[in-house]
């Protein structure tokens, strides 16, 4: 069975363009039913129906989120699918596994003004400085993921049409446009970008000392160090993707493109963005209700 497990995972590396870390969840999940098929004597293509539904009850009592179940869940459909197909199991006892409802929780964000203030906290007086203002800058201006924005290459950034191309999850590839403050602050940082590099070549747009690429980890410090000077409880990087996205929903900016601006698969994963402050939803029933400034 492990040589099918690991198949199993190529087959949704190469075919499916998952990431790392969602095959490290996806092996964690089979590893978690195989033990537990050890313990009744059985192996993964031997379990039937009622002994998976008594193996996720367990899982339920462990208190583990509904997310985590649902994805487990995921996990183990395809991948009973994929012994159906390849012929080991005539019919997935998986099949009939439902989902359970994960809820939809509102993301935190920033406020615009909140945003501002982080970025203006960077003391740009320093190289570090102009380089760590030039990273939250772009970040806030293209909505990108903390990964990806360590991952891009010189060769990404158009600056004479103030373009940026990103790969994104399963390799697919977007460009995004930049803003004046963004592109102001990149072309600042690479006017000194060679000081990080010490004549040593280096590909990656971010760099720190001896041209090493920046980190997601490097970025953390960054913000929180900003959150930390300005009193701000939290300010992660998705945290600043959420208020990329929030605030340009809130102005109005419809959900097929902040979905194609963040990259999402799926338009229902970018629809929660259309939620809106207490705040904006007074404002926007003042502004136009037709009974609510009536003499």
């Amino acid at each position: 069975m492990r040589d099918h497990i690991k198949n199993y995972l190529s087959f949704l590396q190469v075919e499916k363009g998952l990431t790392q870390n969602s095959l490290s969840s996806y092996l964690n999940d089979l590893r978690q039913l195989e033990n537990h098929a050890s313990t009744v004597g059985r192996q993964l293509h031997e379990i039937d129906k009622g002994e998976l539904a008594r193996w996720l009850r367990c899982q339920s009592q462990l208190g583990l989120s509904p997310g985590t179940i649902a994805r487990r869940i995921s996990s183990i459909r395809g991948f009973y699918k994929y012994l159906q197909l390849d012929g080991l199991i005539k019919e997935s006892p998986a099949e009939e596994l439902v989902l359970p409802n994960k809820g939809r929780h509102l993301p935190h964000f920033l406020s615009e003004e909140e945003v501002v203030k982080l970025i203006k906290t960077v003391n740009t007086e320093s190289k570090e400085g102009i380089r760590d203002r030039a990273v939250l800058e772009l970040l806030y201006a293209t909505g990108l993921r903390v990964s990806e924005l360590v991952n891009l290459s010189m060769g990404d950034v158009d600056l004479a049409r103030s373009l940026l191309r990103c790969s994104g999850k399963g390799n697919k590839q977007r460009l995004l446009p930049i803003g004046r403050d963004a592109m102001h602050a990149l072309g600042a940082y690479l006017a000194i970008r060679l000081v990080f590099c010490d004549d040593r070549a280096s590909s990656y747009l971010f760099v720190k000392r001896a041209g090493k690429k920046m980190t997601r980890q490097d970025v953390w410090k960054i913000l929180r160090r900003c959150a930390k000077e300005l009193g701000v409880e939290k300010a992660s990087p998705h945290m600043w993707r959420h208020s990329f996205a929030t605030h340009l929903t809130q102005r109005g900016a419809d959900s097929r493109t902040v979905q194609a601006l963040l990259g999402h698969a799926d338009l229902s994963t970018t629809q929660i963005y259309t939620h809106l402050s207490k705040s904006n939803l007074r404002e926007t029933l003042d502004s136009y209700h037709p009974r609510v400034n009536e003499e």
